[in-house]
C-alpha cells in the first residue's frame, strides 16, 4: 500500500484554459499569487480538497498552515477570513474518540488528524476569542489522546489507527503524527513524552547504515522522501544531537542535494520536508539550496485569474501549492514549529 503522498508520480499535465507559465515572476509574487490563488479557491464550507474531492481535512489544514506562514491570523491580516474558517472547517470535524477527520470521506485518515494537529496548534497563541480559544485546546487534548491510542506496538502509525489498520505502520504518517504531536506540546497541550520516544525509537529501527530510512519497520528500503521527513521530524522532537541524524543527513543530501535531481520521485513532498531540513541548518546550506529552490518553484508556477499555483503531480494543485507555499516562506520563521 501506498501512502497517498509516496504516489504522487510527477507527470505532465495540460494547462487549464485561462492560464500561462510565471517564470518572469519573482519569488514575492508567487507567495503573494499562491496565497490569492488557495483564499480564491477555498469552499463555501472553509475547507480543500485534493483532485476528485479527496483528503479535505488534510487538504484543509495544509492550505491553512501556508496561509499562517505569511503572517495573518484569524482575526487579523489579509487572509484572517480564510484562516478562521479553515479553523471553523477543523473544528467541527473532530470526533468524540478524538480523531480530526472522517473516516468516510478522509482516506487515510492519519494524515489529516496530524495536519490538522499542526494548524490549529499553530493558531492556537494566536486565538483572540477566549470561547473559541477553548474549544481549539479541547480538540487538541482529545486529538493527542487518539494519536496516542492510534499508535502501533513498534512506536509508528499507519494510515489508520492501529486498530483500524491491523498494527500497520508506515514512516510518512509517523512524521505527520510526530510533528503535529510537537506543535501541540509546544502549544502548551500535554503530550504523553512516551509516546514520542516511542516514535523516535521507531525511527531509528527504520534507520538503515546508509542513513536512508525504510517505508515501514517491516522494510520497503531506504526512501529519499521519508529519510528527509524523519530528519525534520527528529529536528521537531528536539533530538538534534541524535547519533542517527548525520549519516541521515548524507544520505538526503546525496539523493536531494541538487534539486534537479527527480530520480527517487516524490519530489515535491520530499523538498517539503528537506526544506525544512535545511533551513533549520541555516548558513550558507540553507542559503545555496534556497537559492535553487526558489528558481525551480518560481519556474513552474502557472497564472491564472485567481493568482498563481502549482499543479504537478496526483493528488492536485491544492496540495503542491500549499507545500510549495511552504517551502517559499520558510525564512521569514513566522510559526513556532518552523523556527530554528
Amino acid at each position: 500500500m501506498a501512502s497517498f503522498f509516496l504516489i504522487a508520480v510527477a507527470q505532465s499535465l495540460s494547462w487549464h484554459l485561462d492560464t500561462t507559465h510565471a517564470a518572469s515572476i519573482d519569488v514575492q509574487e508567487a507567495v503573494e499569487g499562491g496565497l490569492d490563488w488557495l483564499a480564491a479557491n477555498q469552499s463555501r464550507r472553509g475547507n480543500w480538497t485534493a483532485n476528485e474531492g479527496r483528503y479535505p481535512t488534510a487538504m484543509t489544514a495544509l492550505a491553512g498552515t501556508a496561509l499562517l506562514l505569511e503572517g495573518s491570523t484569524p482575526t487579523q491580516g489579509k487572509h484572517a477570513d480564510s484562516i478562521a474558517q479553515a479553523v471553523d472547517y477543523l473544528v467541527s470535524r473532530s470526533r468524540p474518540n478524538g480523531l480530526i477527520g472522517d473516516p468516510k470521506t478522509d482516506d487515510r485518515y492519519t494524515y489529516g488528524h496530524g495536519f490538522s494537529m499542526l494548524f490549529l496548534s499553530q493558531v492556537l497563541g494566536e486565538e483572540e476569542d477566549l470561547a473559541r480559544r477553548n474549544e481549539v485546546i479541547q480538540v487538541l487534548e482529545r486529538a493527542v489522546e487518539f494519536s496516542g491510542r492510534a499508535q502501533t506496538k513498534d512506536g509508528g502509525w499507519g494510515y489508520v489507527s492501529a486498530k483500524d489498520g491491523n498494527d500497520f505502520d508506515e514512516g510518512s504518517t509517523t512524521i505527520t503524527q510526530v510533528q503535529g504531536l510537537r506543535g501541540c506540546r509546544n502549544a502548551g497541550i500535554s503530550v504523553p513524552r512516551e509516546t514520542i520516544d516511542r516514535a523516535i525509537a521507531y525511527i531509528h529501527k527504520c534507520t538503515m547504515p546508509d542513513g536512508g530510512v525504510q517505508y515501514s519497520s517491516k522494510g520497503g528500503g531506504g526512501r529519499p522522501a521519508i529519510s528527509a521527513a524523519a530528519i525534520a521530524c527528529l529536528f521537531n522532537a528536539g533530538e538534534y544531537d541524535d547519533t542517527h541524524v548525520p549519516r541521515m543527513l548524507t544520505y538526503a543530501e546525496k539523493h536531494l542535494g541538487n534539486i534537479a535531481n527527480a530520480g527517487f520521485g516524490h519530489w515535491h513532498y520530499a523538498h517539503y520536508y528537506y526544506s525544512q531540513v535545511m533551513y533549520r541548518e541555516g548558513g550558507q546550506k540553507w542559503s545555496d539550496y534556497r537559492r535553487q529552490i526558489e528558481k525551480r518553484l518560481v519556474a513552474e508556477a502557472t497564472k491564472d485569474r485567481a493568482g498563481v499555483f502549482w499543479q504537478q503531480g496526483y493528488i492536485g494543485p491544492v496540495y503542491t501549492t500549499s507545500t510549495n507555499l511552504t517551502i517559499l516562506q520558510l525564512n521569514a520563521g513566522m510559526l513556532p514549529i518552523y523556527q530554528r
